[in-house]
């Protein structure tokens, strides 16, 4: 038996608009672009609706309707369920229906699509335990595997997940980790017992993702009977093919005149066509099979650029710069206790306002550019440091009662102290006294 894992990541981040140096101080609202431009968020998010989650979610739901054995599994960021209910509640509605079906899985995540894990164990906490509490408030669903932002992973995020309850973590099946091993197994995690990770088999999940709308690709155009038959050419070489994606690959990543939207209709039934192929959710694969061995990954492995480092978020140094400012803010931004500091704080933490900032050249950086709203990583860099300079005008403020008192209150005054201060007031009243009576006896001498 073969089962195929489908996995769709749907988000959308707050773009910062461009807020200049002179806004410091003035303006505390960065996400609020309403221009024709890309960092109007409402407007991008209704494009990328039109051309990606309604039809796509429409055609699912036809899929799950005329397949019982097809299934597959969505996670969401907070943000963009935030911006659902803001402006597409409609779109929310039809992701609702889908899970609604009893079919379809959805993930835990971080709240904010961050990289706390890296940076701080404590806001990581905080945005997992918010996100599990979104996902319970509006699908009524408890999340049993853990998926961190940009499929990001280590061993030590994986004895995290394991110690919270997890029962399965996902990462990218990268070969330099996997050696002469198959991504089409389960594993377990080092210094771990129970968890299992589950692998994205990376080649045939870009040749959905990344390469199905390339026309110099020299299996262009892909059918679905052809892929289909790269899925059941795994039989016997494995248990599972992990296909993980952002969910606006179908309409928005690959446009509809690709054909992309064709190939998703008639996959179901090329996978099914073997009797013995069908689909699994992502916690249904981890109780249906066994580990087959020890997994180690010592360094961040993530899904992002040929490095699958983290060097698409903070390697360069103005990416450094700008990420270890946020998270050193921490402190005195919980200590503030605003709750409009504390959410534009982490809506700052998003980690695409980090990617717009890479600089790297040649394939990468087209991607980058691709995906970026800014005419330049500079540009990006300069809008977020501006709004940050903000925030941390605004943190600075909000603490200053408490920090100001303490500089210019008077010490408490003793006993003996009191004491002195009374003799020496009466006595100033007694010189006074007599300094009248005197300008009264002999005026002429004052």
């Amino acid at each position: 038996m073969l089962t195929v894992c489908p996995y769709f990541h749907v988000h959308q981040p707050y773009r910062i608009k461009k807020y200049s140096v002179f806004d410091i101080g003035k303006d505390n609202e960065y996400f609020n672009a309403n221009d024709q431009t890309d960092l109007n968020n409402e407007r991008i998010l209704r494009k990328v609706a039109a051309k990606s989650y309604i039809p796509t979610t429409r055609l699912l739901g036809d899929l799950l309707a005329r397949y019982p054995e097809f299934r597959f599994s969505l996670s969401f960021s907070g943000t963009v369920l935030d911006q659902f209910e803001e402006y597409l509640p409609e779109v929310l509605k039809a992701f609702q229906d889908l899970v609604a079906t009893g079919r379809v899985e959805i993930l835990a995540d971080t709240y904010y699509h961050s990289l706390a894990f890296f940076y701080s164990r404590s806001e990581f906490e905080a945005q997992v335990a918010k996100h599990k509490a979104k996902v319970q408030k509006l699908f009524g669903y408890t999340p049993r595997v853990f998926r961190n932002t940009e499929l990001s992973y280590t061993n030590s995020l994986a004895k995290w997940c394991e110690d919270n309850g997890y029962i399965g973590i996902m990462a990218e099946g990268w070969d330099p980790i996997l050696g002469w091993r198959s991504p089409n197994y389960l594993y377990t995690p080092k210094d771990c017992s129970s968890i299992k990770v589950l692998l994205k088999n990376y080649k045939l999940s870009d040749d959905i993702a990344f390469r199905f709308g390339n026309q110099g690709w020299e299996s262009y155009p892909l059918s679905s009977e052809t892929y289909a038959e790269w899925v059941h050419a795994h039989h016997g070489d494995g248990e599972t093919i992990n296909l993980f994606m952002d969910f606006e690959t179908f309409g928005e990543h690959q446009w509809e005149n690709t054909g992309i939207f064709n190939f998703l209709n008639a996959l179901p039934e090329k996978i099914l066509s073997r009797s013995d192929t069908s689909f699994k959710t992502a916690s249904e694969t981890v109780e249906s099979y066994g580990s087959v061995g020890e997994i180690d990954v010592p360094h961040i492995l993530t899904w992002a650029d040929t490095d699958r480092d983290l060097t698409a978020w903070v390697g360069n140094d103005i990416q450094r710069d700008a990420i270890s400012t946020i998270y050193r803010m921490e402190e005195d931004v919980l200590k503030a206790d605003d709750e409009d500091i504390t959410e534009k704080w982490r809506r700052l933490q998003t980690s695409d306002h980090f990617y717009y900032m890479c600089t790297k050249y040649f394939q990468d950086g087209d991607v980058h550019a691709y995906f970026s709203p800014y005419q330049s990583p500079y540009d990006a860099y300069i809008a977020f440091m501006n709004a940050l300079s903000n925030l941390q005008l605004r943190v600075t403020h909000a603490l200053r009662p408490e920090v100001v008192p303490e500089v210019v209150r008077a010490p408490k005054k003793g006993f003996w102290s009191r004491v002195w201060e009374f003799i020496r007031t009466g006595f100033r009243r007694i010189r006074d006294a007599v300094h009248r009576i005197r300008r009264k006896v002999h005026p002429r001498t004052f």
